[in-house]
């Protein structure tokens, strides 16, 4: 990722590595909010950071702080840094850690290998290991101080150096007793296990955002003005550009058909599996493939402004935000390591007061430390949320934020529109009537030239239907969310289409009047969409209850809800209406298209837009569902609810785990390396719990 030029108010992007935890994030976010950074946003499993270049301090400033803290700021010229890596420091350390932890289990049984008995022998091969422990757990515990967050490094740390100076000790008085050189080491090669374990797990997490990455094509045909065709990196296109895509390309970016048609593989933004049919003036989406024929479009979106960069950054945002759940759990992961360290010193203290001996009280503590795991409390959530998150977007369904999965799992009823929702908006004209001795033709006309202004499903119904008649010009359309649409032409005549209320009428239908007198009359047939009554049947068995508000008038909302089974359903309803609905209750999620329900949408617990896939559309609701299937919305529910009880199984695990290991270790019943091993096991269970 690179690293952008600084202005005042730009977003600021930064790819940085060496963050290994939730607490390594906290830190480089502290940071940045001291330095007065705004809009701060740190992801450590993706290694991106970003914030508004807000004050004084300048961007290189910034870059040097972080690096400062310990962590490797890369752009795309540079090769990293840092030459070491969690993978080669533990092959280091099981590589001399090994033969003593061998000859400590043949003591155990009975026998020994007496040259590693000696304690010069320790000191030499567990000197690098402590060495990596000071360069690995040691920096990393002192930044955490530094930035006040102390992080589980600092009990690693101080478990290990306790350990390992005990030794010293022991070796400069000549008392074999005291060698702990093992212990030392054993603590440092098994939580570099766990960390080389929760990378290769946390890697997984994020599958999803790699594959919807791997989607941006690098090269691109470009048209130049003579007609020439040029291959072009897809970075330098700009909107007007125009481009070539031919059988078998991935469509580079964001474009419209200006010439040939083409059947196009749009599964890894929608997850629909069925190639779409593309022709002239149809949008074409970066990332998808074109499986027949081929096109020339013009480019409208690039870089940061195109679909897959939208959803790829709502993914990450996704993945990275906090449900209420996790707050208690940071408040408690904040102070955990102070009362560990307090503990350890009480645990010290205690032993040795009641007649332990020295060596035996000081090995209680150490596993008290190592054992503690407050790191596991901070992979609670992000796992499960970044596999629940990842996998809805992988089926074209787009979450805005963990909290979103959270309350989305709390509803308690759910409001769908009709026209659009429900049906399909692939509107039937039953009747149309006129009124007044008014031509038939002339009012379709009329219609057509008035609705080809709207993006309303009836609209684009009525502009198909009609397609054959001419078109009027009008001096001024404007079109009133949720009633209608009123036009003038040049005689100053108005003309109004649109409800019984819109148009000041008492006709069911949809009505057209001219300077208020009643002249056309249009009765439709509404088809139901797909799996609507699965969708339905799905809440009823959630003890969640489904209403319908509709703009459409009652009768026909009365025949739609008594098809699938919805006991409350109003008709004639505007948008302010709908809004003053959703306000008087709670825990309600709002479905509909994404325009004119859009008041209704954000006032909503959760609003779920219905809209195909549009830039609009991801902008708009909570949750984007592209295939504009209404199964997706099962499925969005089903994921927030089993998102929601894996992160309470990890912090129970999380919780749990602490409240019994420390006891255990300050009794003595577990010796330091049991205590590394099961700490590292602590985490890797979390993870593994969240990927299931």
């Amino acid at each position: 990722m690179a690293q952008k030029r600084s202005t005042q108010d730009e977003i600021i992007e930064l790819e940085v590595h060496g963050m290994t935890c939730v607490n390594c994030a906290t830190g480089v976010q502290k940071f940045l909010e001291r330095q007065g950074k705004d809009d701060v946003f740190v992801n450590f499993q993706t290694h991106e950071v970003r914030y508004r270049n807000q004050g004084d301090v300048s961007l290189q400033a910034i870059i040097n702080g972080i690096e400062q803290l310990g962590f490797e700021v890369k752009d795309d010229d540079s090769a990293s840094r840092n030459r070491f890596t969690v993978e080669l420091f533990l092959i280091i350390s099981a590589v001399l850690t090994a033969p003593l932890l061998l000859n400590h289990v043949l003591m155990v049984l009975g026998m020994s290998i007496h040259f590693f008995e000696n304690g010069w022998v320790q000191l030499a091969m567990t000197l690098p290991v402590y060495c990596i422990g000071i360069w690995y757990f040691g920096r990393s515990g002192l930044r955490s101080i530094l930035n006040k967050a102390a992080n589980m490094d600092v009990l690693i740390f101080i478990g290990s150096s306790a350990a390992y100076f005990y030794s010293l000790y022991g070796l400069l008085t000549s008392n074999p007793t005291l060698y702990f050189f093992e212990t030392a080491a054993s603590i440092i090669t098994l939580v570099l296990l766990g960390n080389w374990l929760e990378k290769r797990a946390v890697e997984k997490t994020t599958d999803s955002i790699k594959d919807l990455v791997k989607l941006q094509p690098q090269k691109s045909k470009k048209i130049t003005s003579d007609g020439e065709f040029i291959e072009v990196q897809t970075t330098d296109l700009l909107p007007r550009d125009l481009i070539q895509i031919n059988l078998g390309d991935q469509i580079p970016t964001d474009c419209k058909i200006t010439s040939g048609q083409a059947q196009v593989n749009e599964a890894m933004l929608t997850g629909e599996s069925l190639p779409v049919q593309k022709k002239e003036g149809d949008m074409l989406y970066g990332g998808s493939t074109i499986v027949n024929g081929q096109v020339q479009a013009k480019v409208t979106h690039t870089g940061n402004t195109t679909m897959l960069a939208q959803i790829i950054d709502l993914v990450k945002s996704a993945q990275a935000d906090k449900p209420d759940i996790q707050r208690l759990a940071d408040k408690i992961s904040a102070i955990f390591v102070p009362v560990v360290l307090g503990i350890s010193l009480l645990t010290f203290g205690i032993n040795y007061v009641i007649g332990v001996e020295l060596s035996s009280s000081i090995l209680r503590a150490i596993a008290v430390l190592v054992i503690s795991c407050p790191c596991a409390m901070g992979l609670a959530t992000p796992t499960a949320v970044m596999v629940g998150v990842g996998r809805l977007a992988q089926k074209g369904i787009l979450i805005r934020g963990a909290s979103t999965l959270e309350r989305f799992a709390g509803i308690k009823r759910i409001i769908l529109d009709k026209t659009g929702t429900l049906s399909t908006g692939d509107l039937q004209v039953n009747t149309i009537e006129t009124f007044e001795n008014f031509p038939l033709e002339n009012a379709k006309q009329i219609i057509k030239s008035i609705e080809l202004n709207s993006s309303h499903p009836i609209a684009q119904s009525l502009v198909a239907k009609f397609h054959s008649s001419n078109r009027i010009d009008f001096t001024s359309i404007k079109e009133i969310n949720g009633e209608g649409m009123e036009a003038t032409d040049s005689d100053g005549t108005i003309y109004r289409f649109g409800s019984a209320a819109f148009t000041n009428q008492n006709k069911p239908g949809i009505l057209l009047t001219k300077n208020g007198k009643l002249i056309a009359q249009i009765k439709l047939i509404d088809e139901l969409r797909h799996n609507a009554n699965e969708l339905i049947s799905y809440f009823h068995k959630q003890e969640i209850e489904p209403i319908i508000l509709s703009g459409d008038d009652q009768q026909k909302v009365d025949t739609i809800a008594q098809k699938i089974g919805i006991k409350t359903a109003l008709g004639a309803q505007l948008p302010q209406d709908k809004l003053d609905y959703i306000k008087r209750h709670s825990d309600v999620a709002m479905v509909g298209d994404g325009v004119n329900d859009a008041p209704a949408l954000t006032a909503a617990t959760v609003g779920i837009s219905l809209s195909e896939a549009s830039h609009s559309a991801i902008n708009s609701a909570d949750i984007v569902l592209l295939r504009s299937d209404l199964s997706d919305i099962i499925q969005a529910h089903a994921v927030s609810q089993a998102t929601l009880t894996t992160i309470k199984q990890n912090l129970f695990w999380a919780f749990a785990y602490n409240l019994v290991a420390i006891p255990i270790a300050a009794v003595g019943l577990l010796n330091p390396m049991w205590a590394a091993a099961f700490m590292a096991f602590s985490d890797v269970v979390i993870i593994s719990n969240s990927i299931r």
